[in-house]
C-alpha cells in the first residue's frame, strides 16, 4: 500500500498536467511567496519562490540565471541574489525553462536592470520575442502576453553554454512549448568527497492540459504539427539523461518543499534523487500516453 506521503506527490504531479496556468496562478500563493534562497551546489543556488524556480548559477566571470519568472518576480529574485551576497548586475546570461509568461515575463525588466543576454532555444523564440503573441495556443485566456523580450542568441537542440569554467547543456524538450528546455550541468554537492562531481538536472516542463490537441478532429486541428512527436523525443530524452541531482521550473516536480524540511539536517545532498526523476518522467509520460490515446478514440467516434 503507498504511503501517504508517495500518493500525495502524485496528487501534485496529476495536478500540475492537468490544470491550466493561468488558472494555477491565480488560485497558488506558492507562485509568488518568497523564500529564503538555498545553496544546491557549490555554484548553483535557488533563487525563486515556493514554487517558481529560479536558479543562479556563480561563475568568476560573472553570473547566469535560468527563470525570470512572473512580471512581478524580479524583485524578488533580486533580494534573494543579495541576500546570498551576490550583485544583481552581475547576472551576464538569462536562460530560460519555456516561453509561458510564468517563466519568462520578468525577463524584459531583468534584461534592463543587469544587461543581460538573453538565450532561448529555437522553437521558443517567436514567442519570446513576441511577449507570447505568437504561442501555438494563442489568443487564449490561459497564455497571458508579457512584455516582449529580444533574444541575443538562438539555442539548438544539445547546445552549450560556457561561462567562467561553467558549462550548461540546453536540451529541447520540445511539446509543452516549441522551445521547452532541460539544463543539465556537472557540479561538487557540498558534503561529497571533493573532485565529486553530480549530474543536475533541471526539467523544462512536461505538461499540458485540455487546451492541448495531440489528434485532429472536424472541430481542432492539433495544436502544431508534430507535437505528438515531440512529446515522444522529450520523454525519450528525458530518459536517457544522467541524473542524480533532480530539479525543475516548479519546486513542485521535484518535492521541494516537502526536502526543504530535511535540509536543516542533509545540506544540499537532500536534492540528491535519481529515483525521483525516473519517477517523475515516468508518471509524465504514462499521462501523456493516457490522454493521447482518449484524443485517438474520441477522434474515431
Amino acid at each position: 500500500m503507498p504511503s501517504r506521503r508517495f500518493r500525495l506527490y502524485f496528487l501534485v504531479l496529476s495536478t500540475l498536467f492537468s490544470i491550466s496556468p493561468l488558472s494555477q496562478a491565480k488560485s497558488d500563493p506558492n507562485w509568488t511567496t518568497p523564500i529564503a534562497p538555498f545553496r544546491i551546489a557549490d555554484n548553483l543556488f535557488y533563487v525563486g519562490s515556493r514554487d517558481l524556480a529560479s536558479y543562479l548559477v556563480v561563475t568568476p566571470q560573472g553570473n547566469i540565471l535560468i527563470n525570470a519568472n512572473l512580471a512581478t518576480s524580479p524583485p524578488q529574485i533580486r533580494a534573494s541574489v543579495e541576500k546570498l551576497g551576490f550583485r544583481w548586475e552581475d547576472i551576464r546570461i538569462l536562460l530560460n525553462s519555456q516561453a509561458h509568461f510564468d517563466h519568462m515575463a520578468g525577463a524584459a525588466e531583468l534584461i534592463r536592470e543587469t544587461h543581460a543576454k538573453n538565450m532561448v532555444m529555437d522553437g521558443d523564440v517567436s514567442v519570446v520575442r513576441t511577449g507570447a503573441r505568437t504561442d501555438f495556443l494563442a489568443p487564449s485566456s490561459n497564455i497571458p502576453r508579457y512584455a516582449p523580450v529580444p533574444v541575443n542568441r538562438v539555442l539548438h537542440d544539445g547546445d552549450t553554454i560556457s561561462l567562467g569554467g561553467v558549462t550548461l547543456t540546453g536540451y529541447k524538450t520540445a511539446g509543452h512549448t516549441r522551445g521547452c528546455t532541460t539544463w543539465t550541468l556537472r557540479a561538487h554537492i557540498p558534503g561529497d568527497p571533493a573532485g565529486t562531481l553530480r549530474n543536475i538536472v533541471i526539467v523544462g516542463g512536461v505538461g499540458f492540459w485540455s487546451e492541448y490537441h495531440f489528434v485532429a478532429s472536424p472541430n481542432h486541428p492539433v495544436s502544431y504539427p508534430g507535437i505528438v512527436q515531440d512529446f515522444k523525443h522529450t520523454f525519450a530524452l528525458l530518459q536517457s539523461l544522467p541524473c542524480e541531482v533532480f530539479l525543475g521550473a516548479h519546486g513542485s516536480y521535484f518535492d521541494m518543499l516537502a526536502k526543504l524540511q530535511r535540509y536543516p539536517q542533509e545540506g544540499p545532498r537532500v536534492f540528491i534523487d535519481p529515483v525521483g526523476y525516473r519517477r517523475f518522467v515516468s508518471h509524465a509520460q504514462r499521462t501523456f500516453e493516457e490522454a493521447w490515446s482518449r484524443q485517438q478514440a474520441s477522434a474515431a467516434r
